[in-house]
């Protein structure tokens, strides 16, 4: 049988549970389910099970901001906040509408019953379900889960240790004792690098060019200040919006005076690493700051790891692997019993679905973002995709806000169907995923393009994007709303709540 909803959220993690939260919140009456590829709630914060897992962003903005974030870390680590995710979900009755194992494939487009069709693939045996809505929001984020990104390295069949990719970390792993050395300079290696040095005898970073690293306190005294001087959600508020105004001035630093940001993260890590350690070399990229992700080191754990002997950087090339370890472009050889590859990962534009819209099959890479949640041309469908430059759960949030918004519209309208449509004139003007990272550039010409101009354009400003979303208009030139001639002029009944 075929299940009808009126809002069918594909993904469970972080993006999700708050999609189910505003859903219940701000259109009680819409009847919804979350399907979920996985056998769990939580996302990214399920599948990385790595030593020192951990937020890169603080948990005062990547918490929701309906639900405070209970702990006084700042920094969290990655079994707290999975805690937090499925608490949420249990506590507003979330985790009862969704559907685990149910792997979506293809998802079809109907003007003429005004729905999705929406093929899964269901359990263990991968047995076909289908599911009709009629509005389907995307909050599976951009991650390949399956696997992540894995370079070919010469020899690794000489290697007698072992190889592991953090995306699938072994639970029997015992690393005690043992050389470590991980491959990579982004989040992961970063975390990764100080989290394993309790128990390996050494563990050594192997970049091929360094990565900023900026260090932030653990814990945030102003907010536990805030905390004990107001009522726990005004204090969470301001929190919130203290860091959220401290991140956009340090981007609008670093964007606009770049030799400036770059003299300031310099300076930190001067601070934090011992005397005549050689900064340049290790810690001095060749780009300017946020033309990749920042990394962040909570209390410094990395720079002490490397000051106390317990961890080191090597920056070098890999000439292949050997027998007891790796051996370097400039000839040195670096001995390992584990290799861990941090190489990065998979990007899947929406979650890997296959679209059509009235029989025409729809090539994502060919379409525009809309207020950086919709795609051109392609009816009653939004995706929560967070910043490049603050938390995820900012924009994921304001997203979840506007699908409310734009559902309510339709009702009290009698509207069926909302198509963004670019206006005369709109010309593609960069990716979606501004940033020159390798693992965004793999992948990039997958994803859709962002305009010339709003709101087709992105600027990764969440205070433009509040006005924008929660408070700015929902019916402008760019969005059509219509009630197919095919389909009753009044609006149908909607659901009962699931």
């Amino acid at each position: 049988m075929t299940e009808h909803f009126d809002v069918l959220i594909v993904g469970a993690g972080l993006s999700g549970i708050g999609a189910g939260y505003h859903l219940q919140a701000s259109c009680p009456n819409r009847s919804y389910a979350i399907l979920e590829s996985r056998e769990a709630i939580g996302g990214t914060w399920d599948l990385f099970r790595y030593p020192g897992v951990r937020s890169d962003s603080d948990m005062y903005t990547l918490g929701y901001a309906f639900r405070p974030w209970p702990d006084a870390r700042t920094i969290a680590d990655g079994p707290s906040i999975l805690q937090y995710v499925r608490e949420t979900a249990r506590e507003y009755g979330i985790d009862r509408r969704i559907r685990f194992q149910h792997r979506v494939t293809k998802a079809a487009w109907s003007s003429a019953d005004a729905q999705w069709t929406v093929d899964v693939e269901r359990g263990p045996a991968r047995e076909p379900a289908r599911f009709t809505a009629n509005f389907l929001y995307l909050c599976s984020g951009y991650y390949r889960y399956d696997h992540g990104f894995e370079p070919t390295f010469p020899g690794t069949e000489q290697f007698r240790g072992r190889i592991i990719h953090p995306q699938h970390w072994p639970k029997d792993l015992d690393y005690a004792g043992k050389r470590v050395v991980v491959i990579g300079s982004g989040a992961t290696a970063i975390t990764l690098v100080p989290a394993m040095t309790d128990k390996a005898a050494h563990v050594t970073m192997l970049q091929r060019s360094p990565t900023y690293v900026v260090s932030l306190p653990a814990t945030d005294s102003i907010a536990e200040r805030l905390l004990r001087t107001f009522p726990r959600k005004t204090a969470y508020a301001l929190a919130r919006w203290k860091n959220v105004l401290m991140g956009m001035l340090f981007y609008q630093i670093c964007r606009r005076w770049p030799e400036y940001g770059k003299k300031m993260i310099r300076e930190g890590a001067v601070r934090a690493l011992p005397p005549e350690y050689p900064v340049d070399v290790h810690f001095k990229p060749r780009y300017n700051p946020w033309d990749q992700r920042l990394c962040v080191v909570p209390d410094s754990d990395l720079f002490k790891a490397i000051g106390e002997g317990r961890a080191s950087i090597v920056t070098d090339q890999i000439d292949t692997f050997t027998e007891k370890g790796i051996k370097l472009a400039s000839g040195a050889e670096l001995p390992a019993d584990i290799i861990v590859t941090a190489t990065g990962l998979k990007l899947l534009p929406a979650g890997g679905i296959r679209f059509t819209v009235d029989g025409a099959a729809i090539d994502v890479s060919k379409t525009m973002t809309y207020k950086g949640m919709m795609l051109s041309d392609v009816p009653n469908l939004a995706l929560a995709i967070g910043y490049v430059n603050a938390s995820w759960t900012l924009k994921a949030d304001l997203t979840s806000m506007y699908v409310c918004r734009v559902l309510n519209h339709m009702e009290s309208r009698g509207f069926l169907q909302c198509t963004p449509r670019c206006p005369p004139g709109m010309t593609a003007d960069g990716p979606l995923l501004n940033l020159s990272s390798g693992y965004v550039q793999r992948s990039i010409d997958e994803f859709p393009r962002q305009g010339s101009r709003r709101p087709w354009r992105l600027y990764q400003n969440y205070l433009l994007d509040l006005l924008t979303l929660k408070y700015g208009p929902v019916d402008d030139e760019s969005i059509e709303f219509s009630n197919p001639r095919t389909v009753a002029e009044s609006p149908r009944k909607l659901s009962p709540a699931a």
